[in-house]
């Protein structure tokens, strides 16, 4: 059995997607079967409209998501994060819809608790089990393409080297082919070399031939002549042909593939807070910082009352930062000093400084300083969890030294962060401690998730209040 005949799911490809459709709408409805069984409940107008309702919002997301596409090449997380993310706002919806229609009435709040979760678990569970089969069939040689990667340079040795320490993807390398290259190529220190296995011509042959699924052009972007021509010598095979960007000599941020009037375009830098990602992650700071204000109410007054009768000058200190691309935005504080510095130069608090009050050396310290800043997070200027706001005269003075320094307000500021809970926080004295916080901002905004939110804001209840760094 050649390579050729061991895809033994491409030729079911269209069936395979309408069943997992089908597979996923039947969890939908399943699940609610058992949570209305669960709670002594029956099918009635109500779970009947609200189940039809997820059915069709689910659908139409999902296929503008475009969640039923391959995910051969893509982590189980992404596939996860998506479907789970189409759910959450499909239930959002039949949710609202509940709260605003006063003729339905679906289950209590627990029920729904039980739904959302149920249907949770039964897509990823479903997902997880599909997975497993499919990376054991395409180790063991079953389900695989054969890929060939046009250009040995530094981008093809890359998608070479992702491709063989993955081989769970099921894509088995052809070889390289390369007209100014005739050396193989080591995929790893003192490992297997990938031979040069011909030019381009040879590639355009073995493609005609029906002996490639696949081929990765991974030229320069200077050879645009190169590929113009060999693409035009590839529409004359059946293969798979895809051009990988050399976008890699950038710093990418988010990159993510888009579509404008059909011309498609790859950003460079993006925020990962868009579609049911910007939804998601405003539910969290709403959610959580209205139970947190509920929490510290008090607090607040008390810390209020300490400020007012300790030292002259307001109980709040409101200064101006930059917001989520940049945007002018007023951050609260407590104020801890005797003066408001707020201009075009901001002297940074150190160790013993002496603008800082007795009542402000100890709010600083706990970081209860900040704990106004959860009214900057409920009116949607800030998030519970981002990259710490600086003063806008410290951008203006960073920006300019470190590279993508900037690329830190792609998201909204946050009350705490990855590079604080990693200690990276309070006075930045030299270059080199700004350099880490923002190689830590930038880290989170790549790999944002919600779990990702929560477990920072759990180390923040451990390590993030009172830190050395902290005065």
């Amino acid at each position: 059995m050649n390579s050729m005949d061991r895809g033994i799911l491409r030729p079911h490809q269209a069936v395979i997607s309408i069943l997992q459709k089908l597979l996923d709408l039947c969890v939908i409805g399943v699940s609610m079967e058992v949570v209305l069984t669960a709670n002594a409940a029956r099918w009635d107008y109500s779970a009947v409209i609200a189940t039809l309702f997820s059915l069709v919002i689910f659908y139409l997301l999902s296929d503008f998501g475009q969640l039923y596409t391959s995910w051969r090449g893509e982590r189980t997380r992404d596939e996860l994060r998506k479907v789970g993310g189409i759910w959450a706002v499909s239930f959002a919806g039949v949710a609202v819809t509940d709260y605003l229609s006063p003729e339905i009435t679906l289950l209590n709040g627990a029920g729904q608790l039980q739904w959302f979760c149920l249907v949770l678990i039964g897509f990823y569970g479903y997902r997880i089990l599909l997975r497993s089969i499919l990376h054991t069939l395409r180790r063991r040689g079953f389900n695989t393409r054969s890929v060939a990667i046009a250009g040995a340079g530094s981008l093809g040795q890359r998608l070479a080297k992702n491709i063989a320490s993955a081989p769970w993807m099921g894509l088995e390398l052809a070889g390289f082919y390369d007209d100014k290259r005739f050396d193989p190529v080591s995929l790893s220190k003192g490992g297997v070399k990938l031979p040069i296995s011909g030019n381009l011509e040879a590639l355009v042959d073995r493609a005609r031939a029906g002996e490639l699924d696949r081929i990765y052009i991974a030229l320069p972007m200077r050879s645009e002549e190169r590929i113009k021509c060999l693409v035009e010598q590839l529409s004359d095979t059946t293969a798979s042909v895809y051009i990988i960007p050399d976008v890699f000599v950038f710093n990418l941020l988010h990159a993510r593939a888009q579509n404008i009037a059909g011309i498609p375009t790859i950003s460079i830098f993006d925020s990962p807070m868009v579609g049911a990602g910007a939804l998601v992650k405003r539910l969290e700071d709403v959610i959580l910082s209205t139970l947190i204000l509920c929490l510290i109410a008090v607090p607040m007054l008390v810390i209020s009352a300490a400020i007012k009768f300790t030292s002259p000058g307001p109980v709040f200190f409101r200064q101006k930062r930059y917001g989520i691309d940049g945007r002018s935005i007023e951050v609260w504080k407590f104020r801890s000093m005797r003066v408001m510095e707020n201009g075009a130069k901001v002297t940074q608090a150190t160790r013993n400084d002496s603008r800082i009050t007795p009542v402000g050396a100890f709010l600083r310290r706990t970081s209860l300083d900040e704990l106004p800043q959860f009214i900057n997070v409920l009116l949607g200027d800030m998030s519970i969890v981002g990259p710490r706001p600086h003063a806008i005269a410290h951008n203006e003075e960073y920006r300019g030294q470190i590279s993508s320094y900037m690329l830190r307000h792609k998201v909204k500021p946050g009350i705490t962060g990855w590079a604080q809970v990693n200690g990276w926080r309070g006075e930045t004295d030299t270059l080199e401690k700004m350099q880490k916080r923002v190689e830590f901002d930038l880290a989170y905004i790549n790999n944002w998730s919600l779990w990702w939110d929560l477990k920072i804001v759990f180390l923040t209840l451990f390590k993030g209040f009172v830190h050395q760094n902290a005065y």
